[in-house]
């Protein structure tokens, strides 16, 4: 299960059934009151940036989750913290931290270092050319298999039994969109709407 972050949005179902979208705190309180209201269920809450289910503890009052929610952030952060300042510091010299320069090791072949060696302002500034040039080539391809994948997680867990469940993640994973959402209609509203929204690159 993914953990849970005040950071991005989520959004909950009962059943087939969209109940809400937004913030952690708001999904959570709208997932209390369906229970609370006789929800059908199952009732789940998917973070909108994986397309995964998550688990939270939404008992008692509107206060009560947020200070809950609000102390769990905090702790978060604090566990982040933590584990930035227990990392090894790293030999005076070494990098350049005020520009956001972080040294690490990396290990190549004898042949990619004499390569290295042979270019234009050494090994540090070569390799950082490259990987921004692949990020600037591979951005699209990355952002589309980020797509698919949260689709898929979503898709695998509220519509793995639904005619096309198959066919429709071949189609997703195809990027074929027509055919996606050909296989897709006949499926419940809101977990067509959702998919769909999960799967959309634009």
């Amino acid at each position: 299960m993914a953990n849970p972050s005040q950071s991005h949005s989520y959004t909950s179902f009962d059943g087939h059934s969209r109940v809400a979208s937004g913030s952690l705190l708001t999904v959570a309180r709208a997932v209390r009151r369906a229970l609370d209201d006789g929800a059908a269920g199952p009732v789940l809450i998917f973070d909108d940036s994986t397309g995964r289910s998550i688990d939270i503890d939404t008992r008692g009052t509107d206060a009560e989750l947020e200070a809950r929610f609000a102390a769990q952030a905090e702790a978060e952060v604090e566990a982040q913290t933590v584990s930035e300042d227990a990392q090894p510091e790293e030999p005076r010299g070494r990098g350049r931290p005020k520009l956001g320069v972080v040294a690490r090791e990396v290990t190549l072949l004898p042949r990619h270092w004499e390569w290295l060696a042979a270019q234009p302002g050494g090994a540090s500034v070569v390799l950082r050319k490259l990987v921004d040039e692949a990020r600037r080539t591979h951005g699209d391809r990355d952002r589309v298999r980020k797509a698919q994948e949260r689709a898929y997680h979503f898709m695998s867990a509220m519509a793995g039994d639904f005619p096309g469940f198959e066919e429709a993640s071949r189609a997703l994973f195809a990027n074929d969109e027509l055919r996606f959402n050909e296989l897709i209609a006949g499926w419940p509203v809101d977990v067509r709407d959702y998919a769909a929204q999960l799967a959309n690159t634009a």
